[in-house]
């Protein structure tokens, strides 16, 4: 058995569940690439991937992640996996997948490769599901990585086979997504995807900042604790930037320094760091 998840965190959370479990005993191979974000325009013909990783490049540039990006080889994944499947008959794909828009849109780029081996995937789609906490308090979890290890239990009676009707349309509701070539998409409920203007999240990352200085490191951290639609640290950092830009913020520092030390206020705020900041 060979489980895929699309974030670093469900790998061990994963693994937890499998080590309580041996009938899950399997491989757990990981989608890295955020397709909620960025260009999809001729995603899988070689001229739209390297636009896209130009995309990516630029937006990495000066992150912690500046050296990742040649670790991150999704095809190469996918082209092991069919090899996986195609030697071993008895083999099979277990596609976990939260709530949320980062999971969908890479369940709709993987699947659109496997239509060949239909009757060997299987999707564990956790829509709309209650699970239990650590306090045993209901809850509907948007990752997998909020499931107790416990829980992932119960969740595997979930798998089922993706159907020949889903890989017949969903590609063609992704080639649409793709055809759009917007750069945020929006999951509007089920597997339905929206594509929405790049200043989607411009107005909720602006609400969350305030007019005391803060480090960036800081200031992400608690725009991604509040924030109501996810997205990650790099993609605001690239908003956070044309904002500075508009003149809308004050980001102050070196960006060839990293992020740590760049300070980040509201336009007309102070740059002065409180003694918390300064640490």
């Amino acid at each position: 058995m060979i489980h895929l998840v699309f974030e670093t965190a469900n790998m061990a959370i994963l693994q937890s569940a499998i080590d309580m479990d041996e009938t899950l005993a399997g491989k757990i191979i990981e989608i890295k690439d955020d397709y909620a974000v960025g260009p999809l325009g001729d995603i899988y013909e070689t001229d739209g991937y390297q636009i896209r990783r130009d995309w990516w490049k630029e937006l990495l540039q000066h992150s912690p992640y500046e050296d990742q990006l040649d670790m991150v080889d999704d095809k190469l994944v996918v082209n092991q996996l069919i090899k996986d499947l195609q030697e071993n008959e008895e083999e099979q794909v277990w596609i976990w997948m939260g709530q949320n828009v980062h999971d969908v849109c890479g369940y709709y780029w993987l699947m659109s490769q496997l239509k060949e081996l239909q009757g060997k995937v299987q999707v564990l789609y956790l829509n709309n599901l209650p699970f239990l906490n650590e306090k045993g308090q209901l809850f509907y979890p948007t990752n997998l990585s909020q499931i107790q290890p416990s829980e992932f239990l119960k969740a595997k009676k979930l798998a089922r086979p993706i159907t020949l009707s889903e890989f017949e349309l969903d590609p063609d509701e992704w080639k649409k997504i793709c055809q759009e070539n917007g750069f945020v998409r929006f999951l509007e409920g089920g597997k339905k995807l929206a594509t929405m203007d790049i200043r989607f999240y411009d107005k909720e990352i602006l609400s969350l900042l305030t007019k005391n200085a803060q480090k960036l490191p800081s200031a992400i951290a608690h725009i991604l604790s509040k924030m109501k639609i996810k997205t990650g640290d790099v993609f605001i950092v690239s908003r956070l930037k044309v904002l500075a830009d508009e003149g809308r913020l004050t980001i102050s520092g070196k960006w060839e320094k990293g992020w740590k030390d760049m300070v980040i206020t509201m336009a007309g705020g102070s740059l002065v760091l409180n003694e918390d900041e300064q640490v």
